[in-house]
């Protein structure tokens, strides 16, 4: 069981990473080229730090100026200049390092730390310190000094670098834990990322995250698939089903939908798989809300179509039966979907979910290999919670009596897989669907016409 005491940075997200915060008078490097948002991140802890209690004491080794510095970060709602030479108190080195060297550093933060009783330290500019030591031994010999003053007067230390510095570096085996960030052009796109590549005494979540600069600051989205490597609440042992809010389906399916599911309907484009989405979200009541999260149709759009199957969704709203919520496919980071999906059933104790699509969250996802992975997670979790799921994917074959399913990786984290297409039947096209697979329940396979009028849809033998 960890025992070691905590200093969370109010991060959102980065205290997940290092499973409750950072070690409490250890020192770490956070390292990233200029841009990478590394004095953002320190800054913000920094200011976090001071609202609750704490004493900061933020010292440079680099020639720029504290007033430009100030200068950017007023644009954060996180930066409070009523600190500044209060709580947290801003010191420039870099006149002692170009004139006296390494030892007269240490002695003036020394005395710093002492004056200010200081709880956290930031040394920006560790590149400059490393550029006047002689040999490796005196970068150790400083940063070494430093942390023992720290750590016996009970105070973390951040030391922060341009440098890409290797693991094996005089730097990364002195300190208690390395955070990289940096950006990555993905196409047309940048994604920032983050990555803990030393956590000593500490559990962490491995591998690289993404996270986003905001007018708020930093915010952090650890990767679903590492966070909820296991659901975090135990399934219901008992079997009881929902209604699909398609009476006719839910008598080929054994009598409805398994509470707790997850059905994928996939399709070619027009082939109905919204509307069948909207049918089934259509059914929540303000006992047991419901939430689309859609990719494709607007708010206006989906309210129209729904309004022509027979739903009134602005009622359903006003009541808060249903909640909607519309995501771009130009932008956004796949996590920051994913907990936001996750947030909002919680806040609003959901029950029912119609993803409109799966391949539209997909679309957002800078690394595509783990498209699947963060699936997985993600569905584990909302099944976890008591949620019934309906989503969509988009296959390609428009016409034919060839069943296209989806692949096998998808296929596998889902309950139920339906399968809607068009026939041809002499001058005219029909809807068919085909009951691929439904779980913990006999189904009918027959063929199936899908009929959609006024009244909403239902579906007889073909």
């Amino acid at each position: 069981m960890d025992q070691l005491k905590r200093l969370e940075s109010g991060i959102n997200g980065l205290d997940t990473l290092l499973k409750g915060g950072f070690v409490a008078g250890a020192s770490y490097i956070i390292q990233g080229r200029p841009g990478s948002g590394k004095t953002i991140l320190a800054n913000q802890l920094g200011f976090n730090h001071v609202v609750n209690g704490g004493r900061v004491l933020f010292a440079t080794l680099l020639a720029e100026p504290h007033d430009r510095l100030f200068h950017f970060l007023s644009t954060l709602s996180f930066f409070d200049k009523t600190q500044i030479g209060e709580n947290m108190q801003f010191v420039s080195a870099f006149d002692t390092l170009e004139n006296d060297g390494l030892d007269e550093v240490v002695k003036l933060l020394r005395r710093e730390i002492s004056r200010q009783k200081a709880t956290v330290m930031i040394l920006d500019g560790l590149l400059n310190a490393r550029s006047k030591a002689e040999l490796p031994i005196d970068t150790k010999k400083f940063i070494s000094e430093l942390q023992g003053h720290a750590a016996f007067a009970g105070c973390t230390v951040l030391f922060l670098t341009s440098s890409q510095l290797d693991d094996g570096s005089p730097e990364h085996t002195m300190v208690d834990g390395v955070i990289e960030v940096g950006e990555e052009s993905i196409g047309p796109r940048t994604v920032r990322r983050i990555k803990l590549r030393k956590t000593r005494g500490s559990g962490s979540l491995s591998g690289v995250h993404e996270f986003e600069i905001t007018e708020n600051g930093i915010v952090v989205y650890p990767r679903l698939e590492s966070l909820f490597t296991h659901p975090s609440r135990p399934d219901s042992d008992q079997l009881t089903y929902v209604n699909s809010g398609i009476e006719s389906l839910d008598d080929f399916i054994g009598g409805g939908l398994a509470a707790s599911s997850v059905t994928l309907v996939a399709g070619p484009s027009g082939a109905g798989k919204t509307s069948l989405g909207i049918q089934f979200v259509g059914q929540s009541t303000p006992e047991e809300p419901g939430l689309y999260f859609g990719f494709y149709e607007s708010p206006q759009r989906l309210t129209l179509k729904a309004a022509a199957l027979g739903h009134d969704f602005k009622a359903k709203q006003a009541s808060g039966a249903l909640h909607v919520i519309w995501n771009p496919t130009t932008a956004g980071l796949i996590d920051r979907l994913g907990y936001e999906l996750l947030d909002v059933v919680d806040k609003n104790q959901i029950k029912r979910v119609f993803i409109d699509s799966l391949g539209g969250m997909a679309r957002v996802a800078a690394d595509k290999s783990r498209v699947m992975d963060f699936f997985s997670a993600l569905t584990g979790e909302l099944r976890s919670r008591g949620v019934t799921v309906v989503a969509t994917w988009e296959i390609q074959s428009l016409l034919g009596s060839q069943v296209d399913a989806p692949g096998p990786d998808l296929s596998s984290v889902v309950d139920n897989l339906l399968l809607v297409r068009f026939e041809q039947n002499g001058s005219e096209l029909q809807r068919q669907l085909s009951i691929l697979k439904i779980r913990d329940s006999a189904y009918d396979p027959s063929l199936l016409e899908v009929v959609i009028g006024n009244s909403g849809i239902s579906v007889k033998k073909a």
